[in-house]
């Protein structure tokens, strides 16, 4: 159950006392919940007004703009496409990329089955009830959980009643919107949502649509609840990437090829339930399933030419000079009919994901040794089915960098591989009070994980394998409320991630893979392994004006950490591996309060993240690559994408009783390109962006909007990979560097009717 964000007061509302009690649901699927003074870890939690009062676009947005030690990497310049970093893991929709964040909503997994990815525009943010975002490695979120777990909890017609609808428009010709319903008459209750987004982008060739219906339908008595949940999502997102830097300098809405899309559509059900058998007894728990349909195409440069040989002039060979054929085995001639030479490709693919399972937990409140405690004891099952169809089409690159397909399709790019994935776990948690004011919390996950590839296209049977991992993750914490407003915490856990079977397809060095196109074999990845320990202190200062606050000192390290190696014209060939240990460790500030009508906030995270071994990386575009391709990466260099320095500021003020205004600051320091694992180029510059919006009540009912994203227009870079320009481009542009664009100004109105 949600309580009001402690560490950021609510935007947009009247002011809050700092005295409220936080719940946070410790598991999955919620349960009972302890007070957040109790939990060993740092915890910060939104509601949905929140959320909705910060007019943000998504909940990646509200993160990035709200949230302590939450970055955004732009790799795909869709707003709706970003990679979100939490204490240096990811969250990202790109297959590619380590995923370190466990998400669930409503109980339900949501990192998908083929590479944990977490797919931003399949949430109805207007639909969002609460989020509770947990540091650390927590072993009772399962897989992925390695820097911290986002449980999401949606509305529904008991806790959401009511009827509200807005509907915002302007630059780069967004419109956004949603709509929303709740009802219940004490023991039924239903809520509908349906929210939306269309825009054309401020990139060439960029727009985008999206729209995601849920619906809550629940029976709700004393001591029993049942919860079915339904979701639709209908999703065309272009996101057209990085662009080199030397382009951007003469156009910042320019692209490099094109189209790259995404489509996906999702169907989801999720049924949750609880009962209390008495006072001290509670069983809950969800099953769930999920269908998502993905269809990628990317247009490419291609890394191929007309065969140097006189015998075989006139044909297309790749990098060896091994003469390129199609499906049929026929060797593909250089040029087209009309002269015109292929020198791109398309990479089409799409996949099918089927996935399920489930948990039940009871929750235990009997004392223990006459202390208070709570002892949750669950069980979780996770499968996932995918079918992924992939095809290198060769193509022409057209003056505007876009590609005519030929019709042809590359022999050695078309894949056809099914994937199932399998996870059974038992969990349990523990948290007993000692005295009055020291609470011990211990708590362990048991995960086994089967991993099956299995080649369908008859040619390919190094990707037939099954891979198992298994282990038990354990946690253990102290909270002492050492005086008034001053709670102490500390603790222990580790967590773990089982490679993805994309990443077991494309784990051979000697044969690169086109994300996400084609996979080769799959050499054995090691599961990967987070430790983490936890110190900090938080609580109120009771000033003149109360302040609430939270100091820690956090450290995870990874063992066998997995990495992309990445080659390629703009970075997406290459493939996987082991490459040892890597750390992220820092420090995490969070100060806030209201004073007299103003509220205000502030999160500051200092992130040392760096590798922990010294290995060879393929970077075959750097500019001190060897003769191989590789660059030799030190113990204590930094990994890519990752800024030392993050800050997030912003104060509401509520200048009258119907007029609010609120301003957000995001600071975020230099980072290293992805490619340069070695630290020996320039870093992607740090940047400052201001925000505005506010918001006039004209009635009780209807409220006037306004928003400003990037006030003073600062050009920045939030992502940067190495690829290679010259191909497309010509000579002139040899510098390796791509950067991923933030947007320019850009501003919104709109209107909100609440009934």
């Amino acid at each position: 159950m949600p309580g009001l964000l402690v560490v950021a007061p609510v935007f947009g509302a009247e002011p809050t006392t700092l005295s409220e009690v936080t719940v946070i649901g410790v598991t999955p699927v919620h349960g009972v919940g302890l007070p957040k003074d109790q939990l060993p870890y740092p915890v910060q939690d939104a509601d949905g007004q929140q959320i909705r009062d910060s007019l943000s676009g998504s909940l990646a947005d509200f993160m990035n703009q709200r949230l302590g030690s939450v970055s955004i990497n732009e790799a795909q310049n869709n707003p709706l496409q970003p990679d979100v970093q939490y204490r240096g893991f990811t969250a990202s929709p790109l297959l590619g990329l380590p995923q370190g964040i466990a998400i669930y909503q409503n109980g339900a997994r949501i990192n998908d089955a083929f590479g944990d990815a977490v797919n931003w525009d399949l949430m109805s943010q207007s639909a969002i009830g609460s989020v509770n975002l947990m540091g650390g490695s927590n072993p009772v979120f399962g897989l992925n959980a390695l820097g911290g777990a986002l449980s999401i909890q949606m509305k529904n017609g008991f806790t959401h009643p009511g009827y509200s609808a807005q509907l915002m428009g302007g630059s780069f010709d967004r419109v956004q919107g949603y709509a929303e319903g709740g009802w219940n008459n004490g023991t039924l209750g239903a809520y509908v949502n349906v929210d939306f987004m269309t825009e054309n982008g401020w990139r060439e060739e960029s727009p985008t649509d999206a729209v995601n219906l849920f619906g809550s339908f629940g029976w709700h008595v004393a001591g029993s609840a049942v919860d079915l949940d339904l979701a639709y999502a209908n999703t065309d997102l272009t996101g057209n990437g990085a662009i080199p830097v030397q382009l951007m300098q003469l156009d910042r809405s320019a692209v490099f090829t094109f189209p790259d899309t995404t489509k996906n559509e999702l169907f989801s059900v999720n049924l949750n339930a609880e009962h209390w058998f008495n006072k001290q007894v509670q069983v809950s728990g969800n099953l769930f399933y999920r269908n998502l349909d993905t269809k990628s195409f990317n247009g490419d440069a291609g890394d191929f030419a007309e065969c140097p040989e006189d015998d075989e002039a006139g044909l297309l060979c790749d990098p060896e000079g091994v003469v390129l054929e199609d499906r049929a085995g026929d060797p593909i001639a250089a040029e087209d009919a009309n002269g015109n030479p292929y020198d791109a490709i398309n990479n089409r693919s799409s996949r099918k994901q089927e996935t399920g399972g489930g948990t039940v937990q009871a929750t235990f409140l009997q004392r223990l040794f006459g202390l208070g405690n709570q002892f949750i004891l669950g069980a979780g099952y996770f499968t996932g089915d995918v079918t992924f169809n992939a095809d290198v089409e060769i193509a022409r690159l057209l003056a505007n960098r876009s590609t005519a397909g030929s019709g042809i399709l590359e022999a050695d790019g078309v894949t056809r591989l099914d994937a199932t994935t399998r996870s059974s776990s038992v969990y349990f948690s523990d948290s007993l009070n000692l005295t009055e004011a020291l609470t011990l919390t211990l708590a362990g996950r048991y995960n086994d994980t089967e991993i099956e590839n299995s080649d369908q296209s008859g040619e390919r049977p190094d990707l037939n394998g099954t891979s198992t991992y298994s282990r038990f993750n354990p946690a253990a914490g102290l909270t002492f409320q050492a005086a008034p407003g001053v709670n102490l915490y500390g603790g222990y856990s580790e967590s773990s991630r089982a490679p993805t079977p994309v990443e077991l397809a494309c784990a051979d060095p000697q044969n690169e893979c086109r994300l996400p196109n084609a996979f080769l074999a799959d050499p054995p990845l090691d599961q990967v392994v987070a430790r983490t320990f936890e110190l900090g202190v938080r609580g109120d200062l009771a000033l003149a004006y109360p302040v609430n606050y939270q100091l820690g000192l956090f450290q995870t390290i990874n063992q066998d950490d997995i990495l992309f190696q990445a080659g390629g014209a703009s970075g997406n060939l290459g493939f996987f591996d082991n490459i040892g240990d890597t750390r992220r460790q820092g420090l995490e500030l969070t100060l806030g309060g209201t004073v007299k009508r103003v509220a205000w906030f502030l999160n500051y995270t200092y992130l040392q993240a760096t590798f922990q071994n010294d290995f060879y990386s393929h970077s075959p575009n750097h500019p001190v690559a060897n003769a191989e391709g590789n660059i030799y990466v030190e113990s204590g260099d930094r990994l890519p994408g990752i800024p030392l320095n993050n800050l997030k500021t912003g104060l509401d003020w509520q200048i009258t009783p119907r007029f609010s205004a609120g301003l957000t600051v995001i600071y975020q320091s230099g980072q290293y390109y992805r490619g340069d694992e070695s630290n020996k180029l320039p870093k992607i510059a740090g940047y400052a962006v201001v925000n505005l919006r506010g918001e006039y009540r004209v009635t009780n009912r209807f409220a006037i909007l306004a928003k400003v994203s990037n006030l003073f227009d600062t050009e920045y870079s939030s992502f940067g990979v190495l690829g290679q320009a010259d191909q497309v481009l010509g000579d002139a542009y040899l510098d390796p560097r791509f950067d991923g664009p933030g947007a320019p100004f850009g501003g919104w109105v709109g209107v909100r009717l609440s009934l």
